[in-house]
């Protein structure tokens, strides 16, 4: 009962959390990667030791189709170049110029034209919104007995509010590490956001169904009398499960981001900011906001 008591404090956790959030993704913006802005990327690994940033940039000036190219390290020995639509001949102008100054293996090159990259864009966004749609419309229907004395509609609705907080989390965070160390989202991280979608709604909807569950035996008016006493009994027969479930989901992920390849730690990473905020929301969020929202139809007198 002790999270429903003091609700209002996570409310302004979270609040303060996605206003930061927004104002860093307002304010610096994201990254988007060459997935959606097209472009090519070169990776490179030095054999020997490693130059800096500008080094590199100084190298590949005098190639005309690296105009306006950028550098970033990645890993302990990597480096990706970043830079306009580039063949595979230029390419291999590329890997020939920095084989003239520096011992490298070529690890990764990858090119996708402007075009696709905002048809990518835009189908991302809609897989998202059609996702949460179909969500929205699941909920309502497998809630469709517990309509007193919150309408199931009203679950699915919470679901996607909390769902909101956890898609925002991630998305300030990498607009942070975009801004201060250059990290870019791509399709992968479009990916760790449907599957935070699905991690978060299912760690919810365990609370919800446990409420359900304990809703069910109660008539209509003990039902609005005991709400808040049903809501935190809930919570506490099922926050352990969700608290075990996603430590050893993180410990996965951390894995995967500490010795995976360089490739797959933004997905690790934004797994890992989705899972810890998914966690939060589900316990000290969702189910608080339906205490909030019926005793505000109380004021109603709804």
């Amino acid at each position: 009962m002790w999270i429903i008591k003091q609700r209002k404090i996570f409310y302004i956790i979270s609040s303060i959390l996605v206003g930061l959030s927004l104002i860093t993704i307002a304010t610096t913006g994201i990254k988007f990667g060459i997935d959606f802005t097209g472009g090519s990327l070169v990776e490179v690994a030095f054999l020997e030791d490693r130059p800096t940033n500008q080094d590199i940039v100084s190298l590949v000036s005098g190639l005309e189709f690296m105009e306006g190219a950028s550098v970033r390290e990645s890993g302990d020995i990597s480096m990706v170049i970043r830079s306009k639509e580039i063949t595979n001949l230029q390419k291999d102008e590329l890997i020939q110029t920095l084989e003239g100054s520096y011992t490298i293996e070529e690890e990764r090159f990858s090119t996708i034209g402007p075009s696709l990259g905002a048809e990518l864009k835009t189908k991302s966004i809609m897989a998202v919104l059609l996702a949460l749609f179909l969500i929205v419309l699941f909920i309502a229907f497998a809630f469709r007995h517990v309509s007193k004395p919150v309408s199931s509609g009203k679950y699915g609705m919470i679901t996607v509010v909390a769902f909101l907080h956890d898609l925002i989390l991630p998305l300030g965070v990498f607009a942070l590490l975009g801004y201060f160390f250059g990290i870019e989202v791509d399709s992968l991280f479009v990916t760790a956001l449907l599957v935070i979608l699905g991690y978060s709604i299912n760690d919810t909807i365990v609370v919800f169904d446990r409420i359900r569950e304990n809703l069910l035996p109660l008539n209509d008016e003990t039902k609005k009398k005991r709400f808040e006493e049903v809501v935190g009994k809930s919570i506490e027969e099922t926050y352990a499960r969700s608290i075990n479930t996603s430590l050893t989901t993180l410990l996965a992920l951390t894995a995967l981001y500490l010795f995976g390849g360089a490739t797959t730690q933004t997905f690790a990473l934004a797994l890992i900011v989705g899972v810890i905020a998914g966690t939060y929301s589900s316990i000290f969020l969702a189910s608080a906001l339906l205490v909030t929202v019926k005793k505000r139809q109380d004021k109603k007198g709804m």
